[in-house]
């Protein structure tokens, strides 16, 4: 079902910008706008702009932007309805809804079907773990043991799969739902007679949160021991179009707000390690569960913060993960402390043992940087084999030569010199070799001798920049005229019939619109076009549109055009510097769009005389040829008369 007009601008009206896309970058104010990392591609040098005056956003790195709704769009992948449900449920905007009928939900896309049998799902784990007495007994009693209280199980959606093989199947299938989706998206297994059973019957189930809050997958922990091991302990869902593992952490959802406060991501390992620190109030974790830490996993976090620490088990899985993991956080320009928690423990039961103040007391005690943390571990096995210390030092240099910062990379090698009490000259001779390692690698030629003189490419045949329409850059001046100043009023002097000098007040839209109509210039660009036929059917309403109806517009063209106009600061021209001084702001903007119409009514008009030069050159007919020298003498003039308006002297 549609939704009403007014409600969708209410919604847009309401979220601001600011709030809303602070929910997934870190933002940090300079200036008027607030800045961050772009999420849509990845930059090291912030160049996504938020304007919270114009509620939109805005890449310069990648030409992105539009308002809450859009970001929420390219950001989650989602439809526009979704998008407008998800701000209205933000803001507690009610909005009408029915139940769907079967051709609706037919209609559906996939992805809106994923999300919903997803939200079905967790609601009946959660339904069973505290509503049925197998839940109760098993699933609940299961967490309980473990430590976890209330709070923290209804926070994360923890639920329960009755052990029954059929169970949720079943029930879905009562519900609607087809068993061949099911199974596609991971509820359910086909036997070799052709029935369905439960992927995670028996089990304690983990929802797995997107950014929004929206189940994208789920995580199910078997509780009965299984000596022979043909079961896995954890099963999760397969891949889908909504659910990558390799884009998400555990966590994320409930940890990104914390993660921000202090600019700070702890990462951790499993499922039960994110719900323990939660639960002691240390809530700035995320987990990589399922797989191992990946690039992608990494610059989700970096949208937060640019530090991560890794709190990891003490045992030697735990250890070589942390050594893993170091180089892929360093080489996208973060930075990394690792903290390894004694043999005996994980974080979950580390967590359990302690006290929050002794859990923050270990953490900043024993948070070391990944030079200390590496140097002293490579070392316990290099003890006094120079052979072996020579690998370790070799080791580190090739940790320092993924920074992508120089200067940083300067930084660590001063601290490696002094903790292996090593000349830096030594470390630096090694590093650089690396470096050009590296780089012939990426030219393609590792192992091949790079001669000194240079190889000149031949010359590469340049593509011809598209031609544009005269006056394609007056006309998107005039356009960003009227989408920031098109409501302002000016005074305008007139003649009347009598030849009477007549004042009034005029709008800026009516003055472009009008001068233009009235001279039969019609803009050539098709999207130009479209926002000036906007404002010439609002001027006959006696209603002009502001700069959100086109931000907000459902055509995106239109909606693109506005946010790239309106991104950046427009500043009217600085007439001192032509000799003309105005006394307020107001003669500023009635200067500056009469300059903008004149001159824009200028590349028209040449545009046009050239054409009917050409058209005189061809023409063998005298007659004709006449008619097409007074044509042309007609712009000339009309020419001549609005560049003495300009100032502006035409070479002969």
């Amino acid at each position: 079902m549609p939704i009403p007009r007014e409600t969708v601008d209410l919604i847009l009206s309401t979220a601001r910008i600011e709030e809303v896309v602070g929910e997934f970058v870190s933002l940090k104010k300079r200036g008027a706008n607030l800045w961050g990392v772009c999420p849509f591609h990845n930059e090291k040098t912030p160049s996504f702009s938020v304007n919270p005056a114009r509620n939109i956003f805005k890449c310069f790195g990648c030409g992105k932007g539009g308002d809450s709704a859009r970001f929420l769009m390219e950001h989650e992948h989602i439809t526009y309805p979704e998008a407008l449900r998800y701000l209205a449920k933000k803001y507690n905007i009610q909005i009408e809804e029915k139940e769907l009928t079967p051709e609706e939900r037919m209609a559906q896309t996939e992805r809106e079907k994923m999300f919903n049998i997803n939200a079905f799902a967790d609601k009946y784990f959660v339904d069973t773990l505290w509503n049925t007495d197998e839940g109760k007994s098993v699933g609940l009693e299961y967490f309980r043991e473990r430590g976890y209280l209330n709070p923290i199980i209804e926070k994360f959606h923890l639920g329960y799969s009755p052990s029954k093989w059929e169970a949720f199947t079943e029930y879905a299938k009562k519900n609607g739902y087809d068993p061949e989706f099911l199974e596609k998206v991971g509820f359910s297994i086909k036997r070799q007679n052709g029935e369905y059973y439960d992927r995670y019957h028996g089990r304690v189930m983990f929802p797995i949160h997107n950014l929004t809050g929206k189940v994208i997958g789920f995580g199910g922990r078997i509780l009965q021991s299984d000596p022979e091991k043909k079961l896995a302990k954890y099963q999760n869902s397969p891949e889908s179009e909504i659910y990558q593992k390799k884009e998400t952490l555990y966590g994320i959802y409930f940890a990104k707000s914390a993660i921000v406060n202090k600019d700070e991501c702890i990462l951790v390992e499993g499922y039960f390690d994110v719900l323990r620190m939660h639960q002691i109030g240390i809530e700035n974790v995320v987990a990589s569960s399922g797989t191992s830490l990946t690039t992608e996993q990494i610059r989700l976090i970096k949208r937060y913060t640019k530090n991560i620490t890794m709190l990891y088990d003490g045992d030697a899985a735990g250890v070589h993960a942390a050594l893993r993991g170091t180089d892929m956080i360093l080489a996208e320009g973060m930075n990394v402390r690792v903290v390894v928690l004694p043999p005996e423990h994980d974080p979950d039961t580390f967590g359990k043992t302690y006290s929050t103040e002794e859990v923050n007391k270990y953490l900043k005690d024993n948070a070391k940087d990944f030079i200390r943390f590496k140097t002293e571990l490579l070392l316990q096995d290099a003890a006094s084999d120079p052979i072996k210390k020579g690998q370790v030092v070799r080791n580190i240099v090739e940790t320092i030569s993924v920074v992508p910062d120089a200067i940083f990379r300067i930084a660590y090698v001063k601290e490696t010199s002094r903790l292996l009490d090593m000349p830096e000259e030594t470390l630096m001779v090694e590093l650089n070799k690396q470096l050009r390692a590296k780089f012939k690698k990426s030219l393609g030629v590792e192992g091949e001798v790079i001669p000194d003189e240079p190889v000149v490419a031949p010359p590469q045949e340049q593509p011809q920049e598209e031609t544009l329409p005269p006056g394609y850059y007056q006309e998107r001046e005039l356009v960003k005229l009227l989408l920031v100043y098109g409501s302002e009023m000016l005074n305008d002097i007139h003649q009347d019939e009598d030849g009477q000098e007549v004042e009034t007040e005029i709008s800026v839209a009516q003055m472009i619109v009008d001068d233009l109509i009235n001279d039969e210039i019609v803009f050539n660009d098709p999207v130009n076009k479209k926002i000036f036929d906007v404002y010439d059917q609002a001027l006959n309403s006696g209603d002009i549109p502001d700069d959100q109806f086109f931000i907000s517009n459902e055509d995106e063209q239109v909606s693109q055009l506005a946010i790239d106009l309106l991104s950046t600061p427009y500043k009217l021209d600085h007439w001192e510097n032509h000799g003309i001084y105005v006394k307020s702001e107001e003669s500023k903007l009635k200067l500056t769009v009469q300059y903008a119409i004149l001159r824009y009514k200028d590349l028209i008009i040449d545009a046009r005389r050239k054409t009917i030069q050409d058209q005189i050159k061809e023409e063998q007919d005298p007659d004709n040829q006449l008619i097409l020298l007074k044509q042309k003498k007609h712009w000339d003039d009309l020419r001549v008369q609005i560049n003495k308006m300009l100032g502006i002297v035409i070479a002969k």
